[in-house]
């Protein structure tokens, strides 16, 4: 197809015509360029229903002996059920269902989209993947409204490091102070060193070496074993994965961005590893599993160790009532208002020798 750029680009056209075929070739990235608005293709869908003599009887007829991926592909104009992506295709088309426009469109580039502002009453967790810095991928951030476990801003740029820092301060205190957790391979350390001494960002995310237990930041800053960021690794780059399609799969969380749907459409199996496509990105999603692998560990222990805390104080109990512990036989108890008899004898006893002195 690139010999046919330097016709169309002096005022020839192209009509390509295709059934989905997969995912990640050049189809499906024209496809998904002209629904975005990145190219001059104007995509038109025909599904079978389009032909007025098609009804659900002849449907029934053509589909009896076609899996769900021809079906997809032949009938349906579906890419998501053609490929072999790591999200199901029946939970891609849930996802679909939600995908909306955002609110704002806003930062430098206008690259950071809003789909709901602030609310002082909620809580908020922002989850950052830092660029590698060799332009081949994005940085990127989600904010997870932790109430209703959603996607309501999201960024993919690829900004400076100093100005990445100086956005991920700003927005990370406009949402009230929200958890920032930042990706630490490669370069996201120089991130975290300028939010932590720099902007003294009061709520970063910290894990203990080696374990990825979550720690308090006022803890972390006195334990040597304790590092800020989140870090993906052979060992936890499959359990973000797996706690992302959980949370997909149980319907858990809403993703409201058509660029993160776009990146789990070439996010693939390969060679039994979970990656994007060769050409494709995966920024977002790493960031979003990371986002509910926090969520559901370290933020569900957290609050968990605080409801066991705050239930032990309220179990706690102080009680005014009295008791009498002395022992019957002795001096001083008494029974129903009387003395007992070896107390009166003693006391007595001590009158009648203090008359005798």
């Amino acid at each position: 197809m690139d010999c046919l750029y330097p016709t169309l680009s002096t005022g020839g056209r192209c009509i390509a015509l295709s059934t989905p075929n997969g995912v990640g070739n050049w189809f499906h990235k024209t496809c998904v360029d002209a629904e975005s608005g990145a190219n001059n293709f104007n995509l038109t869908t025909l599904p079978w229903d389009v032909h007025p003599d098609r009804d659900d009887v002849w449907y029934k007829k053509e589909t009896k002996n076609m899996s769900k991926r021809q079906i997809a592909q032949e009938l349906e104009c579906n890419f998501n059920t053609s490929g072999e992506t790591v999200i199901d295709p029946e939970e891609m088309q849930w996802l679909l269902t939600v995908v909306k426009e955002p609110k704002h469109r806003t930062g430098f580039d206008r690259n950071f989209w809003i789909w709901e502002e602030f609310d002082p009453t909620c809580s908020y967790l922002m989850v950052a993947d830092v660029s590698r810095g060799d332009g081949a991928d994005f940085s990127t951030f989600h904010i997870v409204k932790l109430e209703t476990l959603e996607v309501i801003g999201e960024y993919q740029g690829k900004p400076t490091l100093d100005m990445y820092a100086n956005m991920l301060n700003s927005v990370g205190r406009e949402f009230g102070n929200a958890m920032l957790v930042v990706e630490n391979n490669n370069i996201g350390y120089s991130v975290l060193d300028k939010l932590i001494n720099e902007y003294q960002y009061p709520n970063v995310y910290h894990s203990i070496k080696s374990t990825h237990e979550y720690i308090e930041q006022h803890v972390a800053e006195h334990r040597n074993s304790a590092v800020p960021g989140f870090t993906t690794s052979m060992k936890t780059r499959p359990l973000i994965i797996a706690k992302l399609e959980e949370f997909i799969r149980n319907k858990l969380i809403k993703v409201y961005s058509s660029r993160t749907i776009n990146e789990m459409k070439t996010f693939i199996w390969k060679n039994g590893r979970p990656q994007a496509m060769k050409g494709y990105n995966d920024d977002l999603i790493m960031a979003l599993a990371i986002a509910c692998w926090v969520r559901d560990t370290a933020l569900q222990v957290n609050a968990r160790d605080l409801n066991y805390q705050k239930a032990f104080v309220d179990a706690i109990i102080t009680s005014k009532t009295s008791f009498d512990t002395k022992i019957k036989g002795q001096i001083g108890y008494k029974k129903d208002g009387v003395l007992d008899k070896m107390s009166e004898a003693e006391d007595l006893y001590k009158e009648y020798m203090w008359i005798i002195k």
